[in-house]
């Protein structure tokens, strides 16, 4: 829970009422940018823009499986969040380059925190499931 805004002013767009922002409130608009953040699509491709600026195909070949549209889709929900920077390139044919914004790399830093320590227990969650999986036959 954090105190840089409040519900009450992200939904009313500035009420007196001091009501933290509560992602585990229903109504309260950080659970929506925290599902941009941490699906599978959002993660994987903000994950891909901490590396570097790309262009979408670039995108698309980084972050393997995406189709166009939900990449498309991702990468508008993470722009309106404020996570991503998209620049058109007046050229023919036309350039579109996406990064993060500062915003988007202060996320992306501790999201690859957590990237990097899944990645690294790996093994121990295989080992977890083999045994789980075993148990439950």
């Amino acid at each position: 829970m954090t105190t840089h805004g409040t519900a009450e002013e992200a939904r009313d767009g500035g009420a007196d009422e001091q009501l933290p922002f509560d992602v585990f409130a229903r109504s309260c608009p950080s659970r929506e940018i925290l599902g941009h953040v941490t699906g599978r699509w959002g993660a994987l491709t903000l994950g891909a823009l901490s590396e570097d600026t790309l262009r979408f195909n670039e995108l698309r070949r980084r972050v393997d499986g995406v189709s166009e549209k939900m990449l498309s889709q991702t990468l508008h929900a993470l722009e309106r969040d404020g996570l991503v920077h998209r620049e058109a390139q007046p050229t023919n044919p036309p350039r579109v380059d996406y990064r993060l914004t500062p915003l988007g790399q202060e996320i992306t830093e501790r999201l690859m925190g957590l990237i990097e320590l899944l990645e690294v227990r790996m093994p121990d969650m295989l080992t977890a499931r083999r045994a789980y999986d075993a148990e439950q036959a």
